[in-house]
């Protein structure tokens, strides 16, 4: 397993597409922080606050995550290397667990450079260091957590097809239904209590929890169990297939 995530993240920076999406994230959210006027720009909003990228990071990864888990396993389908996969001593759970690994450690290095972002605003605060810092750490745990869902959600439609743009498609439309989409449905009128139901459902409501600084367990339990469905999903699509 571990060979095969070092293969995954390797291929990743042997090719454009590990610094084209560590790129793109940098370069969309240093525009809006830092040079193009409006609510979002930090030298412009007259507060030391980080709260614009953890309100615009998730919509970038919307894209940016199913871009990257779109070949993971429809590469493999397409060009018929699954099979060779699996004829080595690994299980269906290691091959998909390198894989999601693999995904989620590309998000994670294309989120370290922000941390320059939150030393600026460190020495930008007045005093310096005069930050909710439980309220950024919180914000940043939370945006890994939801880029990791993002990231089962890609692999198990990666493991649907094998044409990458389909599975690029359908993973930014079931990231987006869970990100925002139960929130749109609990807003319906007549719901009742089912609306609260709803709006638990929807990754936002815990990532906007742990994004105040406090870790729930009942937010960590959320996140948790959204992976493991669609890492259970993505196992069981594959253990259907006849090689």
């Amino acid at each position: 397993m571990l060979a095969l995530w070092k293969k995954e993240v390797m291929a990743f920076f042997s090719s454009l597409t590990g610094y084209l999406v560590a790129g793109v994230f940098l370069v969309i959210t240093a525009l809006f922080l830092w040079f193009i006027p409006g609510n979002m720009n930090i030298p412009l909003g007259g507060y030391a606050t980080l709260d614009a990228l953890f309100w615009i990071a998730p919509w970038i990864y919307l894209f940016l995550v199913p871009a990257i888990t779109m070949r993971l396993l429809a590469d493999e389908l397409r060009g018929g290397t699954i099979e060779l996969l699996l004829t080595n001593p690994i299980t269906y759970w290691q091959v998909v667990g390198a894989k999601y690994l693999a995904g989620v450690t590309l998000v994670v290095i294309s989120l370290l450079p922000t941390l320059l972002y939150f030393l600026s605003v460190h020495f930008l605060a007045q005093p310096v260091g005069n930050l909710d810092h439980g309220a950024i750490w919180g914000s940043y745990i939370g945006l890994v957590l939801l880029a990791a869902v993002y990231a089962a959600i890609g692999l198990f439609t990666s493991s649907l097809t094998d044409n990458q743009i389909v599975a690029f498609l359908m993973a930014v439309v079931l990231c987006y239904f869970f990100y925002d989409g139960f929130a749109a449905l609990a807003s319906l009128s007549g719901l009742g209590a089912v609306s609260g139901v709803l709006v638990s459902m929807g990754i936002d409501e815990h990532y906007q929890s742990i994004s105040r600084g406090v870790i729930d367990s009942r937010d960590l339990i959320y996140f948790g169990g959204v992976i493991a469905f669609f890492l259970v999903l993505t196992k069981t699509v594959l253990g259907s297939r006849r090689w």
